[in-house]
């Protein structure tokens, strides 16, 4: 059975409008140095997953922030001084930025080319620096390792990409979310000139993470006992903390760099083994882990990287997301936390959420499935 794109997809963009909690969802972090020169920056969106991290920092490095939305999530719990405007980049309502300017604007929540259109109608010539956040789905052959910068992207076929709206995209996001992201790209190029930079993130998790992709990995973990680890261990998985990101995309703005860049981590091969034995240092507790082969698991109609969040066979259409060259990034500045860093702050908060939503998480196979699929396995093997 095919992996399931279109909940992959729809996890993605679930990962691009979470946070609805009021706080930022983190840990103390330690003291953070002061900018050499305050920035005025302009945030559109702002309070999803990422946002609040890049508001966090920024403060914390003496810049003046902006957000930019609509208004309809809980404020979180600032620590500082934000300036906040309202409008509804679906109804092309954007007067509050009219006559403005800043020093950079980082764009977080676009996957649709109007939307770029639009703001830079009129933020083109008023701010210095455009961030797009845009995404490695806009690769055109996710299958191979080493996908870089300067490869493919995936074409838009339909007959006006400034046409798509959100419904339109809610609709067929299976095949329009990469597209639309890559005619997303094109359009920030055309707006904002050399004055541009186009930030792909893989999967990005840890504390504030609503879609539990890679929090089924150490919720799992934690809950000990006979665990299905898919293969032979050895399948590379990447990913970037939601902090790493969103810090990181302010140093970008810091240093004025221009260019593209995947956003993924960790700066070594990390495989499913290395992975699962990372939570379960943070997590403690009797498990056992047994290895089960992906044509197995795939004869049983498990979808990869939505049973299993995160993680794909290497020779799947999609075994290139765990393998992305990110060396671009990490030139530019982009730093790791360690895994146990993220394991455990994501768990803590998972942990304060309300009952119903930790027993009901949103994504990877039940235990049931997952017992289900291991005694099927022992039988089979003996």
């Amino acid at each position: 059975m095919p992996t399931r794109r279109r909940d992959l997809l729809k996890l993605a963009a679930l990962a691009t409008t979470a946070g609805a909690l009021p706080s930022i969802g983190m840990a103390a972090s330690p003291p953070v140095a002061r900018a050499t020169r305050p920035l005025r920056i302009l945030i559109l969106g702002g309070t999803g997953f990422t946002g609040p991290f890049q508001v966090a920092y920024a403060l914390a490095r003496g810049h003046q922030v902006t957000v930019f939305n609509r208004g309809r999530r809980p404020t979180p719990e600032w620590p500082g001084a934000v300036e906040q405007l309202q409008g509804d980049r679906n109804a092309g309502e954007l007067d509050a930025l009219r006559g403005r300017e800043w020093d950079v604007c980082i764009d977080n929540p676009t996957t649709l080319p109007a939307w770029v259109r639009d703001a830079g109608g009129v933020l083109a010539g008023r701010v210095g620096h455009y961030i797009f956040i845009s995404s490695i789905s806009v690769y055109a052959d996710g299958s191979r390792a080493g996908i870089d910068e300067d490869a493919a992207v995936a074409k838009y076929t339909g007959a006006d990409p400034m046409a798509e709206t959100s419904a339109t995209l809610q609709a067929d996001v299976a095949n329009l979310f990469g597209p639309l992201k890559a005619a997303s790209e094109a359009e920030a190029r055309r707006q904002f000139g050399d004055q541009v930079s186009i930030v792909r993130p893989g999967y990005i998790v840890g504390p504030r993470d609503e879609t539990d992709r890679f929090s089924y990995w150490p919720l799992r973990v934690a809950d000990g006992g006979e665990m299905l680890v898919p293969g032979d261990g050895r399948d590379p998985v990447q990913f970037v903390d939601g902090r790493d990101l969103g810090e990181w995309v302010v140093r970008l703005a810091e240093t004025r760099t221009r260019g593209t860049f995947n956003a993924t981590g960790p700066d070594f091969r990390l495989g499913t083994d290395a992975l699962v034995h990372g939570a379960h240092a943070v997590t403690g507790g009797a498990i056992r882990y047994t290895h089960v082969p992906a044509a197995f698991l795939h004869a049983e109609g498990v979808a990869f990287g939505a049973d299993l969040p995160i993680w794909f066979s290497q020779d799947h259409a999609f075994g290139g997301y765990g393998q992305v060259d990110n060396r671009r990034a990490i030139a530019a500045g982009l730093t790791f936390r360690p895994l146990a860093t993220t394991v455990a702050d994501l768990l803590a908060w998972y942990r304060a959420l309300p009952g119903d939503r930790q027993r009901a998480p949103r994504a990877g196979m039940t235990r049931e499935r997952e017992a289900a699929l291991l005694r099927a396995w022992h039988a089979r093997a003996g």
